[in-house]
């Protein structure tokens, strides 16, 4: 199967797109729409991803989670886009991006971009990204409701981490997997909570 990231980018390029822009996000938002989605199962096994055991700080990944405490939770997704933060008991504390909807993810993202490179490349990551700094900045308040603790154990896949210079496709696939309420719903209370 030919790689849904590369597709995109080749369309891109061949439409004169340039990256992070207003345009960009609009085209690749369209253009997503568009598509006939493969399955999460084939998205984690995309050749753009590179599948992994281990999460590093700053990296972009997809994966299947089943949380511990799913009965008390009001909902959750089941297939996280996760940036990660920073290490945590048991596991990682990550942005699920899922938790917003598409234009807001898209700014939100375009904020985070700023604590990265000027120029991103396949390998590069968001290095500077911290709690705190999160926390402590009003420009960063959408992170409220995408900041969640995982589970190492109850991580039920691989992790396929998502290049930088896919981050602006990925953020537009609809693959989120919420349970006990419908996207529609978590995203109405997540912008009540990055409000508050």
């Amino acid at each position: 199967m030919a790689s849904l990231f590369d597709t995109l980018q080749a369309q891109a390029f061949r439409a004169g797109i340039e990256g992070r822009t207003k345009e960009s996000q609009k085209w690749f938002k369209k253009k997503v729409q568009e598509l006939s989605i493969p399955s999460r199962q084939k998205i984690l096994r995309d050749s753009a991803l590179k599948r992994t055991g281990t999460e590093i700080r700053g990296n972009m990944y997809m994966y299947f989670y089943d949380p511990k405490l799913k009965k008390e939770l009001p909902y959750y997704d089941r297939f996280p886009l996760s940036i990660i933060v920073d290490p945590a008991p048991g596991g990682f504390y990550g942005l699920n991006l899922h938790y917003l909807n598409y234009n807001v993810r898209a700014r939100f993202l375009d904020d985070l971009m700023g604590l990265g490179p000027a120029n991103p490349r396949e390998n590069s990551r968001l290095r500077k990204i911290r709690y705190n700094l999160l926390k402590g900045t009003r420009k960063y308040k959408e992170f409220k409701p995408c900041f969640k603790h995982y589970l190492g154990k109850h991580v039920k896949s691989q992790f396929a981490l998502v290049p930088m210079t896919e981050w602006e496709i990925a953020i537009f696939l609809p693959i989120e997997q919420f349970k006990k309420k419908s996207k529609t719903a978590v995203w109405q209370e997540s912008l009540k909570i990055a409000r508050r």
